[in-house]
């Protein structure tokens, strides 16, 4: 692998088909991919699966292998600031379990998103009590995590819509400090929904500042994971619509700047664009020549 390679290896969320070293590593690896993402159970519901330890002992071993780095992304129904105690309860639950797997397999972080708190009068009130939620569900399972090698609780920004607690670059801070910016608590940058919720990202500079205002929020190194999709929508529409890269508002200036970016380095990009885990898809190959022209310097 090249030196840009290795810099920024360039995946997409996979599925498990026929488990996890069978299926989703051997799909990842003919697609040309050099990292990838993963649902270990059903994304859409909250039954935990047990996993398969013969799958999990493969899977690592593969991985190790050919230094492909993986990671896990938490059920979509998982909301810590939801104010229907049952949601919350299983959402602390789904997350914790979430972790554990992604110990067993070698993943190195679990995204999940930050949650809304569901709320049409935008009550201030219940926006703290969410956030309380947040620090008290998430904080013990931060503070159960030991060793430099465990999994990374990977925050995701969303995209702005349904009363969001963290819904672009500036709610990072407060949602941090909710958890004592606990150092193993990352961030998952996905640039659909931080340009949904306002990120300049399609301005000359902007992808750049946007960056640097993570950094200067959370610190160095806690950008760990990049979603890496173009958008349907214009800046500032709320709308989590992802499109192939260059393909939409966002365009291919904003993906080489975060290539070029110093704060990026190490981290891996993960497609979740339309058809990015279909044989023929252009956004893989796109990204690693738009990797190639920011370590180059070309297209600047």
């Amino acid at each position: 692998m090249s030196d840009a390679t290795l810099r920024n290896p360039i995946g997409s969320h996979v599925t498990v088909g026929k488990g996890l070293a069978a299926g989703a590593l051997a799909d990842a690896r003919e697609l040309g991919y050099e990292t990838l993402q993963v649902f270990v159970g059903n994304p859409r519901g909250w039954a935990a699966s047990a996993g398969n330890p013969a799958q999990d002992k493969a899977f690592r071993a593969a991985c190790d292998e050919s230094g492909t780095r993986s990671f896990i992304h938490a059920p979509y129904l998982v909301n810590l600031g939801s104010p229907t105690a049952a949601t919350y309860e299983r959402s602390v639950a789904t997350v914790a379990h979430n972790l554990n797997r992604a110990a067993e397999i070698g993943a190195e972080g679990v995204v999940v998103h930050t949650g809304s708190f569901v709320d049409p009068t935008d009550s201030t009130e219940k926006y703290a009590a969410a956030m309380r939620q947040v620090r008290e569900g998430l904080l013990p399972l931060l503070e159960a995590i030991e060793g430099d090698d465990a999994p990374w609780l990977l925050l995701e920004p969303t995209a702005g819509q349904g009363r969001s607690l963290c819904a672009g670059v500036e709610d990072l801070q407060p949602y941090l400090d909710a958890l004592d910016f606990h150092p193993k608590a990352g961030i998952c940058l996905d640039t659909c929904h931080v340009f949904a919720a306002g990120a300049p990202l399609d301005d000359e500079g902007g992808t750049a500042a946007t960056v640097d205002r993570i950094v200067e929020i959370g610190g160095p190194n806690r950008l760990r994971l990049i979603h890496a999709n173009d958008s349907m929508d214009v800046r500032g529409a709320f709308k989590d619509r992802h499109q192939n890269i260059g393909a939409g508002h966002i365009g291919e200036d904003a993906f080489r700047d975060l290539f070029a970016h110093p704060a990026t380095e190490g981290v891996p990009f993960i497609l979740e664009t339309p058809g990015s885990r279909e044989p023929g898809n252009p956004d893989a190959d796109l990204l690693k020549k738009l990797r190639e022209q920011a370590a180059s310097g070309a297209g600047a």
